[in-house]
């Protein structure tokens, strides 16, 4: 086995890919899900109507920087907050797939309903005349980077590598929460292009496409959750029996 490969092969991810390409397979795509940029650079483009372009950029480049913040703040720190609290990952692995699985459900079945949401947020956000004061609360908190966001990140990051090398490791899933920001100040930068282009019917597809992907994500981390009980409970009651 190569030194690469035996690098790979160390590393866990806490949803059980092997590998850090997993684990940026699973983080990237969970992150990206939930955030949904696509989706709220529409409502975004509502919001900032009537906006100068110049403020619009600025909004946009705030928002993305207070999102990636805020993300890896979850997948740094994650872990600390459950040692404090006493919460084991296996139940936030159970908790945070139930909380993902029903909110993908929601939106596979009617994104028009989390749409509705955003707008309701987005009207209030227009009705202040100092918008850029609404750069943190509410644009990147709750309407960017909501709970099941922070939940999510915390998940991925809150159980490193079985070993050393955890610095990669986190490296590796910030990288995907500085990828979907970046992401985010694209789509926010150029919501009003990107009105144009996909309009209403096709940004609810892409919807409910990233809500399947983030249902699967959901199932899968509460399926790793239940095994880790599963497995916790047999280890304890074989020791009992010894």
């Amino acid at each position: 086995m190569t030194a690469h490969a035996g690098l790979l092969t160390h590393f866990s991810t806490v949803v059980g890919l092997p590998s850090l390409p997993g684990a940026f397979l699973m983080a990237f795509p969970a992150l990206f899900s939930i955030v949904n940029p696509l989706g709220a650079a529409l409502i975004f483009a509502q919001v900032t109507a009537g906006q100068s372009r110049r403020n619009c950029i600025a909004l946009a480049r705030q928002v993305a920087l207070y999102s990636a913040v805020l993300m890896l703040a979850s997948i740094w720190m994650g872990g600390l907050v459950l040692s404090f609290f006493g919460i084991t990952i296996d139940a936030l692995r159970i908790a945070g797939g139930l909380v993902v699985a029903v909110r993908a459900w929601s939106l596979l079945q009617a994104p028009e309903t989390e749409e509705a949401r955003k707008q309701a947020q987005g009207s209030a956000v227009q009705a202040s005349a100092n918008i850029m004061g609404q750069a943190f609360f509410p644009l990147t908190m709750p309407f960017t980077v909501g709970p099941g966001t922070i939940a999510v990140a915390i998940a991925l990051g809150s159980e490193g590598p079985p070993g050393g090398n955890h610095f990669v490791f986190y490296g590796v899933l910030s990288l995907a929460g500085l990828l979907v920001a970046g992401i985010v100040w694209a789509a926010y930068t150029y919501a009003d292009q990107l009105l144009c282009l996909l309009g209403t019917t096709g940004t609810r597809i892409v919807s409910r496409l990233a809500a399947l992907i983030l249902l699967s994500i959901g199932v899968q981390i509460l399926i790793t959750g239940v095994q880790g009980v599963i497995l916790s409970s047999a280890h304890a009651v074989l020791l009992m029996a010894s």
